[in-house]
């Protein structure tokens, strides 16, 4: 029976060229989020290019069912996990008072509560497997304030303490690693009506390379992938907040 690792959100973006580092590097995969006809491409290329086993799941982890769904269809049918990528999220742009207040509320669903739920649900299916881990997706976003996108900094800076709190907690049992991208080239910043920020005109890396990057590194509590993120995330531990924010402002405008 296959040991799978299940990646959330993984029709597009980071999460697909995960899906694709993974299926190359030898792993079954579960495959899930909204879009099934983009997951069936996906995983049908992948069985082609790597005779892996793939399996595909639709749901809507915006929907506190989904995540119950999610979580029981796998157990149900007895798949054993080895790995479980929480890297399904999105962001919004603008100031706080003018974003719609249901927007808001769904990254919080999606970006924290979905997370949590997903890997309080599923942690004891992956403490059976035999070198087990997780990879929570979070961003450069996750060291500091984010005005102009404040609700999506504030949630990613949760998925980065609750890593570094659960790769303690279970140290020993199931590595935790929080993946923190800096600007990345995906459908994100449309999304999130940020494309025209200039935080992405000042350039991005590829989905790949932060794929590539978080798995090689998957056994390490914080992963920044590439030298400008670093030196980001070094310089806002030596900057005042105050200075810090203004020029956070500033980038996402």
């Amino acid at each position: 029976m296959p040991n799978y690792t299940l990646i959330t959100g993984a029709s597009s973006g980071i999460g697909e060229s995960l899906a694709r580092e993974y299926a190359e590097g030898g792993y079954d995969l579960i495959l899930t989020a909204r879009r099934t006809d983009r997951l069936e491409k996906l995983a049908g290329q992948l069985r082609e290019q790597h005779g892996r086993t793939v399996e595909v799941i639709s749901a809507d982890l915006g929907n506190p069912d989904g995540v119950a769904e999610l979580a029981d269809t796998i157990i149900a049918r007895g798949w054993a996990l080895m790995g479980l990528v929480n890297n399904a999220g999105f962001g919004d742009s603008g100031a706080f008072s003018k974003r719609p207040r249901e927007k808001q509320l769904a990254m919080i669903q999606v970006n924290v509560t979905a997370l949590v739920d997903l890997t309080h649900r599923l942690l004891p299916t992956l403490e059976r497997a035999q070198a087990p881990f997780i990879i929570n997706v979070a961003s450069v976003a996750a060291f500091q304030a984010g005005p102009n996108m404040a609700v999506y900094y504030a949630s990613k800076a949760f998925v980065l303490s609750f890593s570094e709190s659960l790769s303690e907690e279970l140290r020993g049992r199931v590595s935790v690693s929080a993946l923190c991208p800096g600007p990345t080239a995906s459908e994100f910043a449309e999304r999130a009506e940020a494309s025209k920020a200039n935080l992405f005109k000042m350039g991005t890396m590829s989905s790949q390379k932060v794929a590539a990057i978080g798995i090689k590194n998957h056994r390490n509590t914080i992963v920044v992938p590439g030298v400008r993120n670093k030196l980001m995330v070094w310089g806002g531990k030596i900057t005042p907040r105050a200075l810090l924010r203004r020029i956070a402002y500033r980038i996402n405008s």
